[in-house]
């Protein structure tokens, strides 16, 4: 792996819309496992999509801040989903992972998913979330800290974004807050 480094939290402390698709590209390490950031989604308290949009709940509060820290959530009884605290603290905001591609732990991952196809190991949220273990324990630690670290190349490389609308909501179903890889196989979905 080419050298890398760790992103500071205050790398979280802008809009998500902005941090969003900076962080494609960038690796996310939960313990031993590794992927590579290629599909996001960002939200914002404003938006009526977002789990802030009603206010601070027990369920939400880690989305209020501070920045740079896991908000976790159970999406439909079934599935983790992993997002990256954003913006200022006390405003309501985040970054959904929604998929990697998986580049250490393979063999873990696809335990974990029961599945051995390496394009599906991490394409959409609840499958990120199986394949790397994130469970409610995880909820509100920061992200520069173990089980996690977020890593960027020392080099920037120039990537080719695409931008479209969010997957699976029910309402600002059209705002284009989904960023992704431009071409990668391991998207959740095409754009």
């Amino acid at each position: 792996m080419a050298r890398t480094r760790r992103l500071p939290r205050s790398f979280y402390r802008r809009d998500p819309r902005v941090v969003a698709p900076e962080l494609l590209n960038k690796v996310l390490r939960c313990g031993p496992l590794m992927a590579r950031i290629v599909e996001v989604e960002a939200y914002d308290e404003d938006d009526p999509a977002s789990h802030c949009h009603p206010g601070r709940t027990p369920r939400n509060q880690a989305m209020f801040g501070p920045p740079g820290h896991a908000y976790v959530y159970f999406n439909y009884g079934l599935h983790w989903c992993l997002n990256f605290v954003c913006g200022p603290e006390g405003h309501g905001s985040g970054v959904l992972i929604r998929a990697l591609q998986p580049t250490h732990g393979l063999e873990r991952m696809r335990e974990r998913r029961g599945l051995d196809d390496e394009r599906l190991l991490c394409a959409g949220p609840g499958r990120v979330g199986q394949a790397l273990g994130i469970t409610k324990a995880l909820y509100g630690l920061p992200l520069d800290q173990p089980p996690f670290k977020v890593l960027a190349p020392d080099r920037r490389q120039p990537i080719d974004v695409v931008c479209g609308p969010r997957i699976g909501i029910r309402r600002a179903v059209d705002t284009p807050w989904r960023f992704g890889l431009a071409g990668s196989r391991y998207l959740s979905r095409r754009f």
